[in-house]
């Protein structure tokens, strides 16, 4: 998922529809709306209260009638419904789809079960990463994945440029990208036994990063046991025609307890969970080593290599990186993406990337680079608020207890 402080812009229109008139507050967000995207479920968020604005191309929802907080923690009491169709899913098939695709990633793709996944990133000759993705193994010669909607364009083509190159060597490989599909996202304690009622499959029996292909609510849809919050949940990749019938049954099955969520909330509950937005604690000039994502080195590919910018990395795996991602708990106002972080000292060792007062913790919580050596968790910092040092200290991640379904 990519972009700018999403919980500061739905505060921020949150304020302005409380004082200022709605038409005016309308026209002033919504002066773009014609040239933007619009999912199938856009008359379904506006007739439910959705306050929409552009996001990567589209016109999504940042929050609905209640507010961030209330949205955010009713999530993780109860559970959330987001819809997430602007993301972009594809299909690589074909007997060589598994290599070609370990040339363009860190994970060790064979090693996958079929019908499991795993969170990896694309990355550049350089070792910095163009885009996270979660990507399953359906089976031998069948990877689906999902990539971020601000990414689409350019993972697409440099898919697609290497693509052309595998295959011009003989290599097996085509894809498929599903834009006849909409993708919706079921988070929450409430997720599983609200989902239950509408599919034969027996969902205890699907574990985190588990992959299907089921009948839920009358339609095949391709249902994966993950999420961006931290908490249990599915992304349901669902036909589009019967994407508004899906959402309308979940939140009737959930007895009112299974909220539309916005973006907004989306985003305080990644920060939570300790997860990196592309476009803010994750770019094209930073690595996995760097953003903390080793775990997500596979094993085989740590000794052999063989993506792009594998020399960069394995080179920080051995000697480590020089800065590091980190957790932050602060003081004072919430820090924001691109606040100086200082040792005690006052000298500067890194910048926020992601940053908001926490709906679940009551506290101001944050994530951001240091260099290494002052990435120890308990490391006192301070943290630059408009031109104000306020203290913080260096914290794990994720802030949130995560609550994946994994078997015991």
């Amino acid at each position: 998922m990519r972009g700018g402080s999403l919980w500061q812009l739905g505060q921020s229109i949150s304020r302005r529809i409380a004082q200022a008139d709605k038409k005016a507050v309308a026209r002033r967000f919504f002066a773009s709306e014609a040239d933007l995207k619009k999912t199938v479920l856009y008359d379904f968020h506006v007739a439910h209260g959705g306050k929409m604005v552009p996001f990567a191309g589209w016109s999504m929802p940042i929050q609905y009638k209640d507010s961030i907080m209330d949205s955010t923690v009713n999530c993780r009491e109860n559970g959330s419904l987001f819809d997430v169709s602007h993301m972009c899913g594809l299909s690589l098939k074909g007997k060589d789809c598994i290599p070609f695709l370990e040339k363009l990633v860190i994970a060790d793709v064979a090693a996958l079960a079929p019908g499991t996944g795993t969170l990896s990133v694309f990355t550049n000759e350089k070792g910095g990463a163009i885009d996270d993705s979660v990507i399953t193994k359906v089976k031998d010669d069948l990877i689906y994945l999902v990539v971020n909607a601000g990414c689409r364009d350019k993972d697409l083509a440099h898919i697609e440029e290497h693509m052309k190159a595998f295959k011009a060597k003989g290599g097996d490989v085509s894809w498929h990208i599903h834009d006849e599909r909409s993708l919706l996202a079921l988070q929450g304690p409430l997720a599983a036994p609200v989902l239950q009622h509408l599919t034969k499959e027996d969902l205890s029996k699907i574990y985190f990063s588990d992959f299907r292909i089921i009948d839920i609510n009358g339609a095949s849809c391709f249902l994966t046991r993950t999420g961006y919050t931290g908490e249990d949940g599915f992304e349901i990749s669902v036909p589009s025609e019967h994407a508004v019938d899906l959402a309308k049954a979940i939140l009737e099955k959930s007895e009112g307890k299974v909220r539309l969520t916005g973006l907004g909330a989306r985003d305080s509950l990644r920060l939570e969970a300790g997860l990196c937005l592309y476009g803010n604690d994750m770019e094209q000039h930073i690595t996995p080593v760097e953003a903390g994502l080793t775990w997500a080195i596979g094993k085989r590919r740590r000794a052999e290599g063989g993506f792009l910018g594998a020399k960069t990395i394995l080179k920080q795996l051995e000697e480590g990186p020089k800065i590091r991602r980190v957790g932050f708990i602060s003081s004072g106002p919430p820090a924001r993406s691109h606040s100086e972080i200082q040792n005690d000292k006052g000298a500067n060792i890194g910048e926020v990337t992601s940053g908001g007062f926490s709906p679940c913790l009551k506290k101001n919580i944050a994530m951001g680079y240091v260099k290494s050596g002052s990435h120890k968790a308990g490391t006192k910092v301070k943290i630059l608020v408009r031109g104000k040092a306020y203290d913080g200290a260096v914290t794990k991640m994720p802030f949130v207890p995560t609550k994946y379904y994994k078997p015991s």
